[in-house]
């Protein structure tokens, strides 16, 4: 195929632009990993990764893909040593304070799913403002997974539904009604997960969304996923038949 990406990188053979997923799942694994085995400290990693955060979203507004979900921070993630939680956030609230302005021109709009409330309050006022700010971007819909574990996620979900019931006086839960409650409302299930750094689990990840996802795994470490592993995770992800549950047709 001779069709090229806007920055001159070679489609992949096979690759069908008439077939892209619509929303694209990462779990980015393996930062911390990239900064030993280069004898850098972890924070380091987390930095490279930040740069490759940004290589996919120019990726994804090239293929026209409308929606990413990124496993930034998980509520397990708590468990990590203090002086690696606090310059996580000191991270993130740079990476959203630098590219708001990148965002709002490329049309990228930032959501965010998990429970804000643990966040430290200069970066959640941050990340609200710029979630205001982006509100009206069409191009790309960027959710970032933030203290989100999906488990959390369902319980919140499901605490919402039982008070609706109660208000509204109906006995009985939709899946419509509970995906209406979930961080993730508004945005399409979960059609391609990748996770990097070699680890085969979706470790409590868009459970919910992900029922029909097609897995990824790539021994890649996050801060040196390109736009070639991408392209190569969705050239896999066409060649499955999706049956849904259903027979494929032969």
């Amino acid at each position: 195929m001779t069709s090229k990406l806007k920055n001159k990188t070679a489609l992949p053979a096979g690759l069908n632009l008439k077939q892209i997923p619509a929303h694209i799942a990462v779990i980015l694994d393996g930062n911390g990993r990239w900064a030993k085995s280069k004898g850098l400290k972890r924070l380091d990693g987390h930095r490279k990764g930040a740069e490759a955060v940004d290589n996919l979203l120019d990726t994804l507004l090239e293929l026209k893909i409308k929606f990413v979900s990124l496993y930034v921070f998980s509520t397990e993630n708590w468990k990590r040593p203090r002086t690696e939680i606090t310059g996580l956030f000191k991270l993130l609230d740079e990476f959203i304070t630098k590219r708001e302005e990148r965002m709002l021109q490329k049309g990228i709009k930032l959501h965010i799913s998990g429970d804000l409330s643990r966040i430290p309050a200069k970066v959640r006022i941050k990340i609200e403002n710029v979630q205001n700010s982006t509100a009206k971007g069409k191009n790309l819909t960027a959710n970032f997974c933030l203290n989100y574990g999906s488990k959390d996620e369902i319980l919140r979900a499901a605490m919402l539904c039982y008070q609706q019931m109660q208000l509204k006086k109906i006995s009985r839960i939709s899946e419509k009604m509970f995906s209406q409650n979930l961080d993730t409302a508004g945005l399409p299930d979960i059609d391609l997960l990748i996770r990097t750094a070699g680890e085969k689990r979706l470790s409590n990840f868009l459970l919910w969304q992900s029922a029909y996802a097609e897995l990824y795994f790539t021994d890649t470490l996050w801060p040196d996923f390109s736009k070639k592993d991408l392209l190569a995770a969705i050239v896999d992800y066409q060649s499955r038949i999706r049956k849904f549950g259903a027979i494929a047709d032969n």
